[in-house]
């Protein structure tokens, strides 16, 4: 039977009175060992930890996953096998620390697992500039090693409005900063700017003559990118199409770029009625792999699949990379997806 508060209590108060202790020190029955396997706290002995024990297996951007393993896995379940990475289709780029905090230990349970399925990560915004330096550096050595891309937010957008006078050699100590850092693609945005088309083109290749891989993100909607409520987008406006599409050619076509982003508010976020015309629009004009969509809404990114099949370049949230995974592969979906999406490659 439990000793009954009262009792407790008094005893505590006759202890106090006689000058004790009013509790026994507990004796340590863990090694100093055991309690530090107990600790949750990130040590730079802990980071060498994570970093041995990655070298120890081979990185997730070679190991065989069991859906394409035909002699002990699950390779005989019909499936869309996957290209090798670096691919520049069906390419899926993931939201890093942004609405939830990432860290080597979350980053490394995402890429262990779903590496084989993930090309690039981005830090949204200027997300990467609130951490110390060497954190931040693990966790893009740490994709690296998992041969995913590292691509920084449109901070370029702060950078731009807020340098004062030079603004040339802030954009230039910034893309140094990045490239010294380990990112490999700065994404240049213009969501709450009014910049000159011939200005963002020479953005972009003053990216690239830093030698970093410029990722231009384009779209309808003013003031995208941000926490801007969807009346007040509404009010502001929208685009006309051919103004994104002729922009992106530019950059495909005269700037040699890679790929370009596809902002995802006014088209299929924070509107009425997705704007689908605009989509058709720039997949008539553009290649398909010159092109990744902002599609971090499971309805949204299973629209894109269903209508353009498992080579669209998408960008998500990492929380929803094993969802889109098995879209791509073909063995599940949502009621219109399911059992239907297929390729033929043989």
């Amino acid at each position: 039977m439990a000793t009954p508060l009262r009792t407790l209590t008094a005893t505590a108060l006759r202890r106090v009175r006689a000058g004790k202790p009013t509790c026994t020190p507990r004796p340590a029955t863990l090694s100093t060992a055991t309690a530090a396997r107990g600790s949750r706290t990130f040590s730079a002995s802990a980071a060498a930890a994570v970093a041995s024990q990655s070298a120890q297996s081979p990185p997730s951007s070679t190991a065989k996953i069991l859906l394409e393993d035909r002699d002990s896995g699950f390779g005989f379940v019909r499936h869309n096998p996957s290209a090798p990475k670096p691919r520049s289709r069906a390419v899926t780029e993931i939201r890093g620390p942004y609405y939830t905090v990432m860290g080597p230990r979350y980053l490394s349970d995402v890429l262990e697992t779903m590496g084989p399925h993930v090309d690039g990560l981005k830090f949204a915004g200027g997300s990467f500039s609130l951490f110390a330096e060497e954190p931040l550096r693990r966790l893009l050595d740490l994709a690296h090693q998992h041969g995913v891309y590292v691509s920084t937010g449109g901070w370029i957008e702060h950078v731009l409005a807020g340098s004062g006078g030079d603004i040339g050699a802030a954009v230039d100590k910034y893309l140094a900063k990045c490239k010294d850092l380990g990112f490999d693609v700065v994404e240049l945005s213009t969501g709450f700017l009014s910049l000159p088309p011939d200005d963002w083109v020479r953005l972009a290749e003053r990216v690239q003559k830093a030698g970093l891989k410029p990722k231009p993100e384009l779209g309808i909607q003013f003031g995208a990118g941000g926490d801007t409520s969807a009346a007040e987008l509404e009010s502001i406006g929208t685009s006309d199409p051919s103004k994104v599409i002729n922009m992106a050619k530019r950059f495909v076509q005269d700037a040699g770029v890679e790929r370009v982003m596809i902002e995802s508010e006014g088209i299929t976020e924070n509107v009425k009625t997705w704007r689908t015309d605009v989509i058709q629009s720039i997949l008539r004009e553009l290649p398909l792999e010159k092109v990744m969509f902002e599609a971090a809404d499971p309805s949204v990114f299973n629209w894109y699949i269903r209508e353009f099949g498992v080579d669209v370049n998408l960008f998500i949230d990492h929380s929803q990379i094993v969802q889109l995974a098995g879209l791509r592969a073909g063995i599940w979906g949502k009621s219109d997806t399911f059992g239907k999406i297929t390729t033929f490659r043989p």
